[in-house]
């Protein structure tokens, strides 16, 4: 790993040579691309004013179009904790090979999160927009055959692959918005949506239509087949011609343009990632184990069990949707840490009190404050990293932080496996507890406004104007606590 004065002294010249080659490459760009009706959109948008939802026009179907991509990511996600009892009968297996349905997904995250930004300035959104739902309705398609076990894992890597570039795509698009806290807080809603009508849907088929359990992947291979039309019709003027005119490579001084290793060269990168890793592992943990947990621990009826997972979905909907509008005034550093002290004490009950009852209404009030941690570390992401890292950064970070739903619940069913599922409880509070040491580790201390100080200050370091920053002087930036 790179020694913090190298990493500085390379980001300070990167910064000096990418204000004059921006400049030079924006002009630059007009001359060798022709002006598109997008590109005239685009140029509309004054520098340094943050883009709108519904400005440009063709803003407003794009919007709406991540809205749907994102209500099916949130019904795939959940559907599986509420298909796991019923995969484990008609395979007969055991809890740690069912939860590969949860693993083999993260290699299609990982790869993802590398080639996100690869996909964007090759093909722009254009690209995300085809490849994502090709790619589920491929491995949804498969699903519908119901094929022997083990080729299960294997086709779900290409579901993963797919539901990574959306998630790391329209999550950074989004993320660089005006309001962006509440136009995540709906994007995101939208995913609570359809992980909330994704469980309930799926138990009603099994156990009152008595149908399998793969007649519900033909219900998603047509939202996917839908999602193809409705995603290409919408971004296709959004094609790597006008990524590229819009975002200028800038050269680093070894003589680099690979914005991806800018990226993983800034720790706050990592700490998103990590970040989002341990929350997304969180939140899928419980919407995917919850059913199992209801039924086997609290002793549960397979309906009953089903609605306690999507009331948690449900209040994780509207979580996002509600206190989008309170993180922005609060300030999302001090919103989110109170948010996670008040997870921790739900899960607590949850996990101490052994009754159906009330673990049902800990369950959604624990989804409702567990809502706005992902939208809000976006939102903390643009105000705190360059802006010419923002897709390659927030990308990576929401892709590898994505994977979290496929590496932690196949951990807690391996666990499962050896000592029964009532593990998921204390297994979902160490990770509540990670998330809040990670989110406390952030840049910007506590104080509303904090973030975009020390943006400013690190900014104005970069170009050579600030002071020399040692050690403790970095602290107290880091903690809030001024010069």
């Amino acid at each position: 790993m790179a020694s913090p004065t190298l990493v500085g002294n390379i980001s300070d010249e990167e910064s000096k040579a990418g204000a004059i080659n921006q400049n030079f490459a924006g002009d630059q760009a007009k001359k060798v691309y022709p002006v598109t009706k997008e590109q005239a959109e685009s140029d509309a948008t004054e520098v340094g004013k943050l883009e709108q939802w519904n400005n440009p026009k063709n803003n407003i179907f794009r919007y709406l179009a991540t809205l749907y991509s994102f209500t099916i990511l949130g019904m795939v996600d959940a559907s599986f904790g509420a298909l796991i009892p019923y995969l484990e009968t008609y395979y007969d297996i055991t809890y740690t090979v069912v939860s590969l349905v949860f693993l083999a997904p993260f290699l299609g995250y990982s790869m993802a999160a590398t080639l996100n930004n690869k996909i964007h300035m090759r093909f722009g959104q254009l690209g995300i927009a085809i490849i994502s739902p090709i790619c589920k309705v491929v491995a949804f398609t498969v699903m519908c055959v119901h094929p022997p076990y083990p080729v299960l894992p294997v086709i779900l890597v290409l579901s993963g692959f797919g539901s990574g570039l959306e998630d790391s795509g329209w999550n950074a698009w989004v993320g660089n918005m005006e309001n962006a806290n509440e136009l995540l807080g709906f994007l995101h809603g939208a995913y609570g949506l359809g992980a909330t009508i994704s469980p309930l849907i799926a138990t009603a088929m099994v156990t009152k239509g008595h149908l399998q359990w793969y007649t519900f992947y033909y219900l998603l291979v047509g939202l996917a087949a839908l999602e193809f039309l409705i995603c290409t019709a919408s971004f296709r003027h959004a094609t790597g011609t006008a990524y590229r005119a819009a975002n200028p490579i800038t050269p680093s001084p070894s003589g680099g343009n690979s914005r991806t290793r800018e990226s993983l060269r800034n720790h706050i990168t990592w700490m998103l990632a990590v970040f989002l890793l341990c929350y997304v592992g969180v939140e899928v943990s419980l919407g995917g184990w919850l059913v199992t947990f209801m039924l086997r621990v609290r002793h549960g009826g397979d309906f009953e069990s089903g609605l306690v997972v999507t009331g948690f979905w449900l209040g994780l909907t509207f979580g996002r949707v509600i206190l989008g509008f309170v993180t922005g005034k609060i300030g999302e550093k001090l919103a989110i840490a109170g948010y996670l002290l008040i997870c921790i004490v739900f899960e607590l009950c949850f996990w101490l009190i052994p009754n159906f009852i009330s673990s049902a209404i800990f369950a959604g009030w624990l989804g409702f404050f567990l809502g706005p941690l992902f939208p809000a570390a976006i939102v903390v992401a643009t105000k705190v990293l360059p802006k010419r890292l923002h897709v390659s950064a927030i990308g990576f970070a929401a892709a590898f932080g994505g994977g979290g739903a496929a590496l932690l619940p196949f951990a807690v069913g391996a666990i499962a496996q050896a000592k029964g599922v009532q593990v998921l409880q204390p297994i979902a509070l160490a990770l509540i507890v990670t998330t809040l040491i990670l989110w406390g580790s952030l840049p910007g201390g506590f104080s509303k406004g904090g973030l975009e100080k020390f943006s400013q200050e690190k900014e104005a370091g970069n170009q050579g104007g600030g002071e020399p920053t040692t050690r403790m002087t970095g602290l107290r930036r880091r903690f809030g606590l001024g010069r």
